[in-house]
């Protein structure tokens, strides 16, 4: 029998050994943990898609896998604290809704309160985050930005508007509705909530058609973020670790000649520092002038490492973990796709 709720609706969806899988690489919030129920609450919903998310990038990046097996070696599980992704906020995308949109409308039923706004002005976009309002500190946050195409040439935002306007809506009339219901009740059947996930997992992925060779390397020129969205479109740009020192952790990986960022990306603030593997290469399918088949090399997602330290809050005199994040930080760490898509 599931020893607890989480496990019940994992295993529906991912069978008994996948599940167990899951739990041997990371902790698990002990809110997470309820017993079995006819119910699963938005908060356990929540753990199981950041779960399930977490395992895809590992499919995807293969440096991610090495490390996370290391971590099983050592008997150590690891503390998931944020994906990011990436969308577009303009007109013409399709059935898709426009911008962050296209994720909030998954994150807000699952409890997602916005974090934070951080100004992206270097790369045009402005980044969000986003925390579980059950358990802020425990569950994965999410970092989502949005690419402002009007900051760039004319010729870019057609070319945008052209990729963009074949995308498709995963979220079926059924599952909009049990998104409203979870909005409403903070809470979902087993059955139901087993139905709605893989439609939520899709909603983090590319919605829209692969671009033209042509179309690829034009945006390239202008924006390596907008050329990954346009091969990638709303998977996982990263997922991160937290750790407690990740300067030791970004050495012991270079030591191990693994391809690792050579900066350490350190908040103004002092109290949020974070690195990350170089971007994994991926090939994809593009088609050229003729409309005929041609591989691409381009960059696909990558792994990322942060350690955050506490602080008293004044306001409350009681000592809480910085959740935050920084506008510079995060521009570095971008870059980790943009090199590789130039490389």
């Amino acid at each position: 029998m599931p020893s607890s709720n989480l496990h019940q609706l994992l295993q529906q969806i991912r069978g008994a050994a996948a599940t167990q899988n899951l739990f041997a690489v990371l902790q698990v919030p002990p809110r997470a943990l309820q017993p079995p129920a006819a119910q699963v609450s938005r908060l356990e919903i929540a753990q199981a898609l950041n779960m399930l998310l977490f395992e895809q990038l590992l499919d995807t990046v293969p440096e991610a896998r090495a490390y996370v097996d290391d971590a099983i070696a050592d008997g150590r599980k690891l503390r998931f604290d944020h994906g990011a992704l990436r969308t577009v906020l303009t007109t013409g995308t399709g059935a898709l809704p426009a911008g962050e949109a296209a994720i909030t409308r998954v994150l807000l039923p699952l409890g997602y309160r916005a974090n934070g706004l951080y100004p992206l002005d270097r790369i045009g976009m402005t980044g969000r985050s986003y925390a579980h309002e059950d358990d802020a500190e425990e569950v994965a946050q999410f970092f989502v930005s949005e690419l402002h195409p009007e900051r760039f040439s004319s010729d870019f935002q057609q070319t945008v508007s052209r990729i963009l306007s074949s995308s498709v809506d995963p979220i079926d009339a059924a599952s909009a509705r049990l998104l409203e219901q979870l909005a409403q009740t903070r809470a979902l059947p087993v059955a139901d909530a087993a139905a709605l996930l893989p439609v939520l997992l899709n909603c983090f992925s590319r919605q829209h058609a692969l671009p033209t060779l042509a179309d690829y390397e034009q945006l390239l020129q202008e924006s390596a973020e907008m050329a990954w969205i346009a091969t990638e479109g709303n998977v996982f740009n990263h997922a991160t670790d937290r750790v407690d020192d990740v300067e030791s952790v970004a050495q012991r990986q270079r030591d191990l000649g693994r391809p690792i960022k050579d900066k350490i990306e350190v908040s103004r603030n002092g109290r949020v520092r974070q690195t990350a593997f170089r971007a994994t290469t991926v090939v994809r399918m593009l088609r050229d002038a003729h409309g005929q088949p041609v591989a691409r090399k381009v960059p696909g997602s990558f792994y990322e490492f942060i350690a955050r330290d506490s602080y008293l809050d004044p306001d409350t005199n009681a000592m809480r973990l910085d959740l935050s994040f920084d506008s510079g930080n995060a521009q570095g760490i971008f870059k980790m796709t943009a090199g590789a898509a130039k490389g």
